[in-house]
């Protein structure tokens, strides 16, 4: 059976749809799957055993300059529109991911139906519409839109199989400080929201702490911000060496080799900790001012630590109570107890 999958951001949501994908190639080992997905994400399909091939997409930049770019747009579905699909999937339910789907020609398209999609009018696009229960995480609203949309019994295992192909992957080893059998943890620190922060002094506590474990601590980043805030956590620990820094700014593939092995993963809110959830590694995740119900990252080996206020989606803070109830749960001591429950 050939699929072509509509899922093109955001990181999270991306990483949301592995353990449908699971669940449709145990029971449909024929399965290839193309899959539409923003560019900037492209590297993270491939890493699925059931995706052939990947479409990315720019969007974004076609909204903003539509007839500066038609003649890509025009490509772009020729070539989709030359491949022939059982099934047409889009697994956003969004009015940009409904123009996608418009603009292949075959009627074979599935979504969610008026009710299930998160915007009302993109179900006019498929002739298939799935009702699907919107009060649930958004992995099993994945799970239920695939089963009833490719017809088969709704899976029964409870743990969450995203089944990514990782058994080739090499450990990732820094030039500056990080040596192929030494142990280490990542520590996930830069996020969107100034509110989803930890405080820089709270990394330093658990980092001293974790260093005392003879575990070393990474600190990626991925902008000039985060990484001045890393170093600051650097110039401030206790043991020399024990805090490392990539020289460089990791691209998606090499931050993803370097979650796989590590000891484990401390993690705000933020796309990557998806990545760590997906990879089957041990992680604590802190929400601060966000809800983890539906869209949290979330796995067999995933901890969350939640806040008073993270039911508040808050992008700036009302008072100093407030802020401060906003590190209720998530301090340094809670991390490491929860971390202990790993053992």
């Amino acid at each position: 059976m050939k699929l072509l999958l509509i899922k093109m951001s955001s990181m999270g949501d991306v990483f949301h749809i592995f353990p449908a994908l699971s669940d449709a190639l145990q029971d449909i080992p024929d399965l290839q799957v193309d899959w539409i997905v923003e560019s900037s994400f492209a590297q993270i399909p491939t890493w699925h055993p059931a995706v052939q091939h990947v479409f990315p997409i720019e969007l974004r930049k076609w909204r903003k300059a539509p007839f500066k770019n038609r003649h890509k747009i025009r490509e772009f579905f020729a070539e989709i529109n030359s491949q022939n699909y059982d099934l047409v999937i889009d697994a956003q339910g969004l009015l940009k991911s409904a123009w996608v789907m418009g603009k292949i020609t075959t009627d074979k398209k599935a979504g969610f139906n008026w009710s299930s999609a998160r915007e009302a009018l993109a179900s006019f696009w498929y002739n298939k519409k799935i009702a699907v229960d919107k009060n649930q995480h958004s992995i099993w609203r994945l799970r239920e839109l695939f089963y009833k949309s490719l017809g088969y019994a709704e899976p029964k295992q409870e743990n969450i199989n995203y089944a990514l192909a990782t058994a080739n992957w090499q450990k990732l080893t820094l030039d500056n400080g990080l040596a192929e059998n030494e142990k280490y943890a990542v520590f996930l620190h830069g996020t969107t929201w100034e509110t989803k922060y930890w405080p820089e002094n709270y990394w330093l506590d658990l980092a001293n702490r974790i260093n005392e474990l003879n575990i070393k601590v990474v600190l990626p980043w991925g902008n000039v911000a985060e990484k001045f805030r890393a170093e600051k956590v650097l110039t401030k620990v206790s043991k020399g060496g024990q805090v490392i820094i990539p020289n460089n700014m990791l691209s998606l593939n090499e931050m993803a080799q370097c979650l796989k092995y590590a000891e484990f993963v401390v993690a705000v809110d933020t796309g990557l900790s998806h990545v760590a959830a997906a990879l089957d590694v041990k992680m604590v995740v802190l929400y601060r001012v966000t809800d983890p119900v539906k869209i949290g990252a979330t796995g067999s080996k995933v901890k969350q630590l939640i806040s008073p206020e993270a039911s508040f989606y808050l992008k700036t803070f009302e008072s100093e109570a407030q802020e401060k109830n906003s590190l209720v749960n998530i301090a340094p001591n809670d991390v490491i107890n929860a971390l202990e429950e790993f053992k």
